[in-house]
């Protein structure tokens, strides 16, 4: 049986081949949420990718910001729970997921089955999520993926107080023209994000393992730090931002089987 789950963000569009809910079979992921053609086109490299097609498939799930917009799903699904199934599929000893993404940033407490018990929320500020680092990297002129790297030869990290995307953008500059070396900058980048998604993240009882999921988990300067931060190691996966994809797919295969 292949289900098939679509994560419609902000600024991505993941999508999930399953077999029998245990195997992934196709992926993709691209650039473009929301109101692009992303949706669309990931659909279709995620069905080639896995060498089926549309009416191979037993059922299908969407989840993200975008899901009610996608009319091609037979369940609509919250990305909380999704993004709970994934991350207990990767790592079944997980009971706290920090969800870093593109426009906000989630914790979310499981059971030890997998199924959310408690949540939070910041969907209100940019800052301590992927958008902040985005409008940082395009002021140092530096890719995000590259953050990691400089991160590692830092020797004494910049304090970022300000709070706010808009200010913070002022004081990067400002500590620029004052000569702060870049790996300084982005370390204090990283650890900015850290310190306020962990102060979200300490608002519930975080208990181990914990994981994080979204774009952001695939940097390594936010996620050293963001350990830092929470006094925990936290698990990596590969496919940290398919996780709500993930978690559409089984949901759309739990729905069969309970048929």
């Amino acid at each position: 049986m292949y289900t098939f789950g679509i994560d419609i963000g902000s600024t991505t569009s993941k999508c999930v081949v399953m077999e029998d809910g245990q195997n992934i079979v196709g992926t993709s992921l691209l650039v473009g949420g929301i109101g692009t053609r992303s949706p669309e086109l990931a659909v279709s490299q995620a069905l080639e990718n896995a060498g089926v097609t549309w009416d191979d498939l037993t059922a299908t799930a969407a989840t993200g910001y975008g899901r009610n917009r996608y009319e091609g799903a037979d369940y609509n699904v919250s990305e909380l729970s999704c993004h709970g199934l994934g991350a207990h599929h990767t790592f079944p000893t997980v009971r706290t997921i920090i969800d870093i993404g593109g426009q906000d940033a989630k914790v979310i407490s499981l059971d030890e089955k997998g199924r959310m018990n408690n949540f939070l929320m910041n969907d209100k500020c940019a800052a301590g999520t992927g958008r902040f680092l985005d409008v940082m990297a395009n002021i140092l002129v530096v890719p995000v993926d590259e953050f990691a790297q400089y991160c590692e030869k830092s020797v004494n990290p910049a304090q970022i107080s300000s709070t706010c995307t808009v200010f913070a953008e002022s004081e990067v500059i400002s500590q620029l023209a004052n000569g702060v070396e870049m790996e300084d900058l982005i370390a204090g980048i990283c650890s900015s994000v850290a310190v306020r998604v962990g102060n979200l993240a300490k608002r519930i009882n975080i208990v181990p393992d914990v994981c994080m999921s979204g774009g952001v988990a695939q940097n390594a300067g936010v996620r050293n730090a963001l350990s830092r931060s929470i006094g925990q190691p936290i698990l990596f996966s590969p496919q940290a931002q398919l996780f709500g994809a993930i978690g559409a797919a089984l949901y759309a295969y739990q729905k069969q089987v309970k048929k």
